[in-house]
């Protein structure tokens, strides 16, 4: 009978890429896993992995074993949340991936929230902007707080369930003493210098994406992904900014916020688990509090949306339509 951990190991090996990287993510010895892939090979009685460069990747045997790997686990959380339903209580444990951009408006007042009404669970939150959804298939976390800007295709891997959050608008952000009241053209931005994340990212991509819809390439003095250091460079009047308007602390003092007038750039939030997870009332419980937390945002820092409902065009298990001509993002580093 094939061993379910092995199962796993031959699984995260083909997602990382190469067992050094498998077995620093399941914290193993490199030399653990190997043993453990090839009591696996000697199972079934053909080779699993070739090497590939400087990484491996599965045989066509491998191939067809990982399909049924997908399965196997699919059955097996299936089981795990049919029991966890009859139960109809949340459990003690889960996991979080979220975005650094999106923790101080969403994901702390989501977990006080959980604290208050499920003081038993225990959430363990990894705050990353690398490869989200990939680490959701892989089942090292439960549920991620991610996000997609308007521009980009609607992808997620198969078997992830979508739950649209919140649409956020990107906010010109410049010292206060140097600008005026009211909406900002983006074109009027074409003799600024600009801090923006590096053209790579989503949020790189968009900006760049929207000024030239504007008519100009934009002059980009500053490149950083890192929004405290972009905020900082704005308040010094060194360049203008370019935020996420939940990466903004509304008390943050020397700054102005103001929203684009035209072509706007915006992202939609959203929580994502795997499909077999949806009824399990722990994960239905941490992703009702992100949808909670992210309309609570809304009523307090932009009433003006409030009652409008979910993002035009977003149903759950989809973000939007899709551009066949762009190619899937879900691998792509989450900046911002």
């Amino acid at each position: 009978m094939l061993d379910i951990r092995r199962l796993h190991m031959l699984k995260t090996v083909a997602a990382r890429g190469s067992i050094t990287a498998a077995a620093q993510s399941l914290a193993l010895t490199a030399g653990a896993v190997s043993q453990q892939l090839a009591t696996l090979q000697h199972d079934v009685g053909v080779d699993l992995l070739r090497p590939d460069g400087r990484t491996v990747a599965l045989t066509e045997a491998g191939q067809v074993l990982l399909e049924h790997t997908d399965r196997i686990f699919a059955a097996v959380e299936e089981a795990e949340c049919a029991i966890a339903a009859a139960k109809g209580t949340v459990g003690t444990t889960t996991t979080l991936a979220a975005l650094p951009s999106t923790v101080a408006r969403i994901v702390a007042p989501a977990l006080t929230a959980l604290g208050t009404h499920h003081p038993q669970l225990t959430v363990t939150c990894l705050v990353t902007d690398q490869a989200q959804l990939r680490e959701l298939t892989l089942g090292t976390v439960d549920v991620v707080l991610g996000q997609r800007y308007h521009h980009m295709p609607d992808t997620a891997p198969r078997g992830i369930e979508i739950s649209p959050l919140l649409d956020d608008p990107l906010l010109v952000v410049t010292a206060a003493d140097q600008a005026g009241e009211g909406p900002i053209a983006l074109r009027d931005l074409a003799t600024h210098s600009l801090a923006v994340p590096p053209p790579a990212t989503d949020c790189g991509q968009a900006i760049l994406r929207a000024c030239h819809q504007a008519g100009f390439t934009p002059t980009t003095r500053y490149i950083t992904a890192d929004i405290a250091a972009q905020l900082t460079l704005a308040r010094a009047g060194l360049a203008t900014a370019l935020v996420p308007r939940t990466a903004i602390d509304p008390a943050t003092p020397g700054i102005r916020t103001a929203p684009i007038e035209d072509h706007s750039i915006r992202r939609l939030l959203f929580a994502a688990t795997r499909h077999t997870e949806a009824s399990n009332p722990t994960t239905a419980a941490v992703i009702a509090a992100l949808l909670a937390a992210a309309r609570q945002d809304l009523t307090t820092h932009h009433p003006a949306l409030v009652g409008l409902g979910r993002p035009h065009g977003t149903e759950r298990r989809g973000l939007g339509r899709q551009d066949p001509k762009r190619r899937p993002v879900h691998d792509r580093p989450d900046k911002s």
